[in-house]
Order: structure tokens, then C-alpha cells, then sequence
């Protein structure tokens, strides 16, 4: 067995017990790491790796990190994928007889943070775990910052599918699986950047009563997950996990179930086309739709803007709702401005609750809840002025916490320290003991603060000091030169090199009444604080459904606001399928530019056969793409409870958006870029229904002429017979042949006005298709040489002079014959160019024709 110093006989028994995870231990004022995890913080940190030595291992690795600012060293080894187990002092240092004792006493993850330092203000942390049993597929979501904690199950065929899409929509920064999950696992991880744990799964009469002990309930009817046993299952993960983890969750008191089925499905490839909550370029929020409504003037309300924007609604009821609540809103403008001014003042209420019942809760959180929920009577009036429909029911479940309010106002200081071991937590007056261990400290340092003056004055030595240090406390000190005038009451304790330190019997008496009601008082005030948490934790589940009600307030207000500054209007949800926009803008366009140029749509009802499909055509940078997204976003908005930019709209629900634009190449899988759009286009004709939107661009663009506009033409085709409501721009302006022989195909186009060799994009949609694509003038735009834009226009010149119009599309039994670039005119079509049918006789005419019967015929 490998000899090792007492120390590290600790570290390593406590590293053996916590496989796969760095150790951190607390040693004075630093955490430190050893052995090969040292070397690995090291270099994730960029730190200095030192050494210490252990007996006979001689000197090993070691590095460590300040006590007092643990949390972002941490942060970023978590941000690394690396997990972090907290080895803590876990008695006095002061009072331990020989080494002290120590355990972990957090294992920090991805997953279950608490810390507002390492989360998002505006996005939720979810730990998520996935149970796969029996066909079933059980999804279970946890935020331990927020205690949201909900459940679903899918089965049956699209159980993949729907499984993928809600990772995707969820991205939860860590995930647990369980046995047959792994192939999630490896998804998240590699598509979604996601720390990916094993977990063993319990049965499920145990999973059932982990959770009914976590909630302290007879059984789990009331949360609706009886029939849903694999969710069950995840749900006791996560459970198992926390606990393995030593994260406290006194807070999640409850469970909620929810169907994929009930919100509108959007695959990742749309969520990344729309750019929803990230944009293309870079991944931030910046030039998204999330960027453009995000008013909210609380970190809750944050949080749940985002999750609307994913999760669009397929409830009439509830997204009227909403609309009624952002209306009422709107109409009452001077009252808007008031509430939005008292939720100003409110800080992350769900987090201070959920870190306080962790036991994670500084002197600075109950401060800030304290503050809160003070500021909180004043959002009374403003609520009561619009106190209707879903505000209404909000009001309801704001409870009362003036009580708390008032124990934490007399407990804490204005404006208490950081850390709780800096004392001067606790008011003056709120506890008469703390007080007159407080009275006796000061008292004692009075004495001490006086004594250098009087000893000086006592024995004549004006060079005398007083010091202090922590090994032998309080002391006087004189130089060498006047150690023959010492006065025999001091009792000489050091030496130094200039001086000598004394101590008598009467400092030594105050030193001890000091440092003795100091110790107590910081005892004292450090029980008194945790009571005061453990209060707020009691009051958890009241404070955290008020917090839910406020950050909805906050969202409906800000829906609000958004729609009144940028002129938004509230849209007519039917019940007929249809899509009708008049003067369309594109929310995040509109925000970021100047004179948006605003659009009609129509897609009318199958059952009319109005035009369900609309091929829309143009140049390059004529706005194509925007046309498209603008009509995406608007029935995005629309069934999250938003207004929408424009002058009306009426739409029935549809249950799902696809969007198809631009390329991604997926070159780490061995896909090109043609690949990929090959392979989202086949997920939405497989997927897609009459309710649907689907949005297309430049599909088909990615292969040979042919082949693209074949593909095309196809796809447009299904769609058309699915009834799919569709927007499918192209350069391939020989597709406008399909409104011809379809009823509900029409054709569109974005229209430019020439001047000579140049033109003008005007950005508007008009009825009627183009034969043309105005791409040399985007590149005479984009700087291209003149000398390759002449040679360019000879070419295109000689190209559309020998190709052919499509034809027509032939009956359903016979193949689509499309002769579009045929090269090689025949010669029959030269000698009828040359022929001048006013100078030909009828004999010649017969001549004529028997000649080229001989010399064309086949």
C-alpha cells in the first residue's frame, strides 16, 4: 500500500469515492487540487501547477484557487465539460484537535447548478434524463435554480423524432441516461454540445416512491403521470442524481406533465432557419426574434419569454388568452408603465428561493429577497386596473409574504457582506444576545485600542506597540534598545530581530473576552442567518408560484409593449385553415433597418381551392428569403399570445412550421451541403399535413440543372397534394408552368424596376411570375470585373436564345417531358427561321415539305 502523508490520505479516500470527477479541497484560504487532477484544473485554468511533497511519493502535482472566488474557477471547468466534487472543512479549524475533518460536500455538474454567478439570467439550466422501457420513451426536465421539474412520454413511431425535436428545443446543459438511451446520449452531446451522464434506472414501484418521499405525498395521482411510467422512471433519476450529488431540492415540491402534442412542433433545422433564440452567424440572440421582444424587465420573465417563443401554442382558448391579457395591457398604457416599473425592482425571485432551500443562500440573497418581496405591494394597484381574464388569475396566485417580508427586514442589515463569515449580518436589536456578545467584543477591542496610550504613558516608553497576530494573539512590543527598562509585570513571549514581544496577565484577560465573544457572535449570527433561510424554505412552494405568476405578468407586459412601440396588431385566430397577412413586415428585419417595404399573403382554404401554394420568384437580394420568414414568424407570434407586425391577420392554427433555408454543410458527418437539404426536405414531406406552413428557398440548387428543378417540381407537386399551406421561393422561373395546371398554386414575384443596365430591388411581392434572375447584376453590384460580366451576358445571351419554355405538364400516366436547354438546335428550326411563308406558293410549299420530310426525317 502506497505510504502518503495524513493529508492526502484524505484527499484520495474522498477522490476513490467520487470516480470521474475533479476534487477540490478545501485547505485554509484555497481550494486545491492533486495528483493528475491537478494537472488537469491546471491546464483547463490556465494556472501555475506547483508540488507538494507526499512522504514516500515525493512530490506530486498540486494547484489551488482562492477561497473567495471558487465560483467562476469553477464555472469555467464546468464550461469545459468537466465535473467538480467539493471536499470542505467540515469542523472548526480553531477547535480541531490534529488534521482536520473533511468531506465532500457538493459535487458540482453541469446540470445542478444553483449558482446565479454560473447561469444564465435569461435562459433556464435544465438537467434532463431519459428513460427508454417497453416502447416508451420518458423525458424528465430540472431546473434546481428555478425548481421547475416536468415530465412527458412519447410512444408509437415518431417517438424518435418527437424525443430528438424536444432535446433540440430544450438543449438542457446535462443529460442522464439510462439503459437503451445511449444513442440519445451521443446525439446531444455531439449535435447540441450537452455533458452526457450514465445513470442506472430504478424500477418502477421504487421510482414511484422516491418521488412520493421527494414530495412528500400518499401517491402521485394528483400529477398526472400514473400512465406514464417511463417519465416516472427519469423523473427518480434526476432524484437519485441530486442526491448522489449532495444538492439539496426541498423546493421541488411538485411534478407537471405536458404532451410534445400540445405545442407546435418546430425540428431543429426550422428552430435554426427561423432563428428563433440564436442566430446563424455566431449562435448569439442578436438579429433573432427573441431579441426583438425581449422587454421583459425580470430575469423570470426572461426565462418564460423564451420557452413561449419555442414552445408556440395549439390551445385557441389559451393563446386568446393571452392576446386578451396583452390587449388590456396596450389599452392601458399609463398603468403598463406603472407595473413595468414596480417588476423593475424585483430580483430573480424563483433563483433566491431555490438557492435558500439548497442551503446555498448567501447573506446577499435574503437581502435581495427581503427587497424583493417588499417592493412587491406596489404591483397591487396597477394589477387591480387591468385585474381581468388571465391577469386576473394571475393576481390569484400572488400570495401574501408580507410577514416573511417583515421577519427578514428586522433580521438582516441594509446592506449586509458578502459572506456570511464577515459578520455584521444581523441587525442591532433583533437578538439580545448577539447584542451583548457584540457590546463585549467592542467593549474588549476599546480597551486594547486604549492601552497603547496608556502604557506609553505609564512607564515613559514612547516607541511602545500593540500588535496582534494568530498565533499569539494580542502582545506589546518595545525595541531592543529598551529592554533594561521592561516593567516586571511583562512577561516576554518573542523575540525578534529589533524587538521584543510581551504579554501580561490583564491583556491576556481582555484578549480573551474579545476573541471569546467574537467566536460566539460569529457562532451565533451564523445559527441565527440559517434560521432565517430555513424560513424562506419553508415558504418555497408560495414564494415560487408567486414568482411563476409575476414572470407571466412580465411576459404579457412586455408582449405588450413590444406591440405598442413597433405598431403590432392583434391577429384573428379562425377556425377555417387559412393564412391571410395584409402589409406583412418581418419583425427582426423591421428592427434593425429603415423603411421596411411591407407585403400581402394569402393562402386561402383547401376547401376552395384558393392558392395554397405560392411559387415566388426574383433576383438575388430582392428579399425573397425575408418574405418568407416574415410569414413564419407572424404564425409563430400569433400562437404564442403575441401581436404580430402587421396591418391585419387572420390565420387558422397550424400544428407545425417547417423552414428550409439556406446551406449548412455537415462536412464531420460526411454530409455536403446538398446532403443535408436533401435530407430536411425529406422530413417535412414525411411529416407535413394540410395544417401545416412550409417554407422552402432555393431548394434543388445544391446539384446539376436538371436535377434541381426535377426535385423541385416534385416536391411541389406533394405538397400541393398534402394541402400543405406553402411558400416556396426558386430561381427556377420555368416552375411558374405549375400554376397552370394547378388551381391552388399561384405564382408570385419580388418585383425590381431597370434602368438600362441597372436596377432597383422595391422589395414588393406582386401576382405573376419572372423569366428572368437578374444574377449578373448582383455580381456587377458585388465588384465582379467588367470583362467577366461582358463575357457572362454572351453567354447567357447564347443560353436563352437555344433553350425552349417548358411544356406542359403531361397527364398523371405519362412522364414529365421538359426540354429547357437543348444546345444543339435541330436544323429544321434554322430552315423555318429562314423561311419566308409570304413568297411561298402552295406547289413550293408541297415541294418544300416532301425536301425536309427526306432530309430531316427519321
Amino acid at each position: 500500500m502506497t505510504v502518503r502523508t495524513p493529508m492526502l490520505q484524505q484527499y484520495f479516500a474522498a477522490k476513490a469515492e467520487h470516480p470521474g470527477v475533479l476534487l477540490a479541497m478545501r485547505v485554509g484560504d484555497f481550494y486545491e487540487f492533486y495528483g493528475e487532477d491537478a494537472e488537469t484544473a491546471a491546464a483547463a485554468l490556465e494556472i501555475t501547477l506547483t508540488g507538494r511533497e507526499d512522504a514516500a511519493n515525493g512530490r506530486i502535482p498540486m494547484a489551488g484557487v482562492p477561497f473567495h472566488s471558487v465560483e467562476k474557477y469553477l464555472a469555467r471547468l464546468l464550461q469545459k465539460g468537466l465535473k467538480v466534487a467539493l471536499c470542505d472543512q467540515l469542523e472548526d479549524p480553531k477547535t480541531a484537535k490534529g488534521l482536520i475533518k473533511r468531506g465532500v460536500t457538493r459535487v458540482m455538474t453541469p446540470g445542478t447548478l444553483v449558482e446565479d454567478s454560473m447561469l444564465s439570467a435569461g435562459q433556464n439550466n435544465f438537467l434532463a434524463a431519459i428513460c427508454v422501457q417497453d416502447g416508451r420513451a420518458g423525458l424528465a426536465l430540472l431546473d434546481p435554480s428555478t425548481g421547475e421539474f416536468i415530465v412527458t412520454e412519447v410512444l408509437g413511431e415518431a417517438a424518435q423524432d418527437l424525443l430528438v425535436q424536444e432535446l433540440a428545443r430544450v438543449r438542457p446543459t446535462e443529460l442522464l441516461v439510462g439503459p437503451n438511451a445511449e444513442a440519445y446520449g451521443e446525439l446531444a452531446q455531439g449535435a447540441l454540445g450537452t455533458s452526457v451522464t450514465e445513470q442506472a434506472a430504478l424500477g418502477f414501484d421504487r421510482a414511484c416512491r422516491k418521488l412520493i418521499e421527494q414530495f412528500r405525498v400518499a401517491n402521485l395521482n394528483g400529477f398526472g403521470c400514473e400512465d406514464k411510467p417511463s417519465a416516472v422512471v427519469a423523473a427518480s433519476m434526476i432524484l437519485a442524481y441530486a442526491e448522489k450529488n449532495h444538492l439539496a431540492l426541498g423546493h421541488v415540491d411538485s411534478l407537471a406533465t405536458y404532451s410534445v402534442e400540445g405545442f407546435m412542433r418546430l425540428d431543429p433545422a426550422t428552430r435554426r432557419s427561423l432563428e428563433l433564440t440564436q442566430n446563424m452567424a455566431d449562435g448569439g440572440r442578436r438579429f433573432t426574434l427573441l431579441g426583438v421582444l425581449d422587454e421583459t424587465v425580470t430575469a423570470m420573465g426572461a426565462r418564460l419569454l423564451r420557452r413561449w417563443i419555442e414552445q408556440p401554442l395549439l390551445d385557441t382558448g389559451a393563446i386568446r388568452g393571452r392576446q386578451e391579457a396583452v390587449e388590456r395591457f396596450q389599452t392601458q398604457a399609463m398603468v403598463r408603465g406603472d407595473l413595468r416599473d414596480g417588476l423593475r425592482r424585483l430580483s430573480d425571485l424563483e433563483r433566491l428561493v431555490s438557492r435558500a432551500a439548497a442551503g446555498l443562500a448567501g447573506p446577499r440573497d435574503l437581502a435581495a429577497l427581503r427587497n424583493t418581496l417588499l417592493a412587491m405591494p406596489a404591483l397591487a394597484e396597477p394589477l387591480r386596473k387591468v385585474g381581468l381574464g388571465r391577469i386576473q388569475e394571475l393576481r390569484e396566485q400572488i400570495a401574501d409574504h408580507h410577514e416573511l417580508a417583515a421577519v427578514l427586514d428586522r433580521a438582516l442589515v441594509p446592506d449586509p457582506p458578502h459572506n456570511l463569515r464577515e459578520g455584521g449580518v444581523i441587525r442591532e436589536g433583533h437578538d439580545l444576545e448577539l447584542d451583548k456578545l457584540r457590546d463585549l467584543s467592542r467593549n474588549g477591542k476599546g480597551y486594547i485600542a486604549s492601552l497603547e496610550r496608556s502604557e506609553r504613558e505609564r512607564t515613559g516608553l514612547n516607541t511602545l506597540k500593540v500588535g496582534y497576530n494568530s498565533v499569539f494573539g494580542y502582545y506589546l512590543e518595545l525595541s531592543k534598545a529598551y529592554s533594561d527598562r521592561v516593567p516586571p509585570e511583562y512577561i516576554r513571549k518573542q523575540t525578534t530581530a529589533n524587538a521584543e514581544r510581551y504579554i501580561t496577565a490583564e491583556l491576556k484577560e481582555h484578549e480573551s473576552l474579545v476573541l471569546g465573544a467574537e467566536e460566539k457572535a460569529v457562532a451565533l449570527e451564523s445559527d441565527l442567518f440559517n434560521r432565517l433561510r430555513h424560513r424562506v424554505s419553508e415558504h418555497a412552494s408560495s414564494l415560487l408560484q408567486t414568482a411563476r405568476a409575476l414572470a407571466e405578468i412580465d411576459v404579457l407586459a412586455t408582449l405588450s409593449e413590444v406591440a405598442a412601440r413597433r405598431g403590432y396588431v392583434r391577429p384573428e385566430i379562425v377556425e377555417e385553415d387559412l393564412l391571410a397577412v395584409e402589409s406583412g413586415r418581418h419583425p427582426v428585419v423591421e428592427a434593425s433597418t429603415n423603411g421596411f417595404v411591407p407585403n400581402e399573403t394569402a393562402l386561402g382554404n383547401r376547401s376552395n381551392e384558393d392558392a395554397r401554394c405560392l411559387i415566388l420568384t426574383g433576383p438575388n437580394m430582392a428579399g425573397k428569403s425575408t418574405y418568407l420568414r416574415q410569414n413564419a414568424l407572424i404564425v409563430l407570434l400569433a400562437q404564442i399570445g403575441s401581436f404580430v407586425p402587421a396591418a391585419s391577420c387572420r390565420l387558422g392554427l397550424c400544428d407545425r412550421i417547417f423552414a428550409r433555408i439556406g446551406a449548412k454543410d455537415e462536412l464531420a458527418l460526411g454530409q455536403s451541403t446538398f446532403m443535408v437539404e436533401m435530407v430536411e426536405s425529406a422530413n417535412i414531406l414525411n411529416h407535413a399535413t394540410e395544417r401545416s406552413l412550409v417554407i422552402l428557398d432555393e431548394v434543388g440548387r445544391g446539384t446539376s440543372t436538371y436535377d434541381g428543378l426535377a426535385i423541385a417540381w416534385a416536391m411541389i407537386e406533394h405538397l400541393v397534394d398534402i394541402g400543405a399551406k406553402t411558400l416556396f421561393a426558386t430561381h427556377y422561373h420555368q416552375l411558374n408552368a405549375l400554376a397552370d395546371q394547378m388551381p391552388t398554386v399561384a405564382n408570385y414575384r419580388v418585383a425590381v424596376e431597370e434602368f438600362g443596365d441597372d436596377i432597383v430591388w422595391t422589395h414588393r411581392v406582386l401576382p405573376g411570375g419572372t423569366d428572368r434572375s437578374y444574377g449578373i447584376h448582383v455580381a456587377r453590384m458585388a465588384g465582379v470585373p467588367a470583362a467577366v460580366l461582358k463575357r457572362s451576358a454572351e453567354i447567357l445571351a447564347e443560353l436563352e436564345d437555344k433553350s425552349e419554355a417548358p411544356r406542359a405538364i403531361p397527364a398523371t400516366t405519362q412522364r414529365l417531358q421538359l426540354s429547357l436547354f437543348e444546345f444543339e438546335e435541330p436544323p429544321v428550326m434554322k430552315a423555318l427561321q429562314k423561311l419566308d411563308v409570304n413568297q411561298l406558293t402552295p406547289i413550293e410549299a408541297l415541294r418544300l415539305l416532301d425536301e425536309w420530310k427526306r432530309k430531316f426525317g427519321r
